[in-house]
């Protein structure tokens, strides 16, 4: 079910398809770290974004892979909540091995960049992605739902696909509070964002 404020649960691909198409993201993964066209810039790191529900997400990695501008920009914000992590030491750990979570998606069709969101107040984490094309979007998250299933609550796991959007634009409108009114429970659509926020979630 689709909702404005909830954003949509995903309807996972049939479990033989969804592995496939995340084997062929590894292969590809590898592919572009060969040919070291997969970063990891600075610039975001630390930044601050507060979403229209009032959470606060810090940003602790950024991945972006080197191509042309996105002929069809889709801004895709994906959340979910693990199980069985707590307190400061257990997310900090999280944190560190998510990095080996890098071929999950950065080979798929479309992917452009990422910002990584440490959990909020109430334990979300997010992921905040530029991408081309908001059906291929729409794909990744559909098999991504299996390996989230794994260590994630189930229900946790929700999306939005914001199509003809660019992430810098969305950005930028925030910083400058130019963003258009939204529903309070918007969990996705960042409001406030500052880029010299340094300190780390403290979960």
């Amino acid at each position: 079910m689709t909702d404005d404020c909830e954003g949509t649960t995903p309807v996972p691909l049939p479990l033989r398809a969804a592995l496939r198409r995340i084997a062929r993201c590894a292969v590809q993964t590898a592919v572009l770290l060969a040919h070291r066209r997969l970063h990891q810039p600075p610039r975001h790191v630390g930044r601050r974004m507060t979403f229209a529900d009032g959470s606060t997400g810090v940003v602790y990695r950024e991945t972006v892979v080197d191509l042309e501008s996105a002929a069809d920009p889709a801004v895709l914000v994906v959340t979910f909540t693990l199980r069985g992590i707590h307190g400061r030491l257990g997310h900090a750990l999280f944190r560190a091995e998510s990095l080996l979570n890098t071929p999950l998606f950065a080979g798929f069709p479309g992917f452009i960049s990422k910002l990584w969101l440490a959990a909020d107040e109430q334990g979300r984490y997010r992921g905040f992605y530029q991408w081309d094309g908001a059906q291929a979007a729409d794909d990744y998250v559909r098999a991504l739902w299996w390996p989230l299933a794994l260590v994630s609550h189930r229900k946790s796991i929700r999306y939005r696909v914001l199509p003809g959007r660019r992430r810098d634009d969305v950005l930028r409108a925030a910083e400058s509070d130019e963003t258009t009114r939204v529903p309070e429970a918007a969990w996705w659509r960042p409001v406030r964002t500052a880029a010299d926020a340094h300190r780390q979630s403290g979960r």
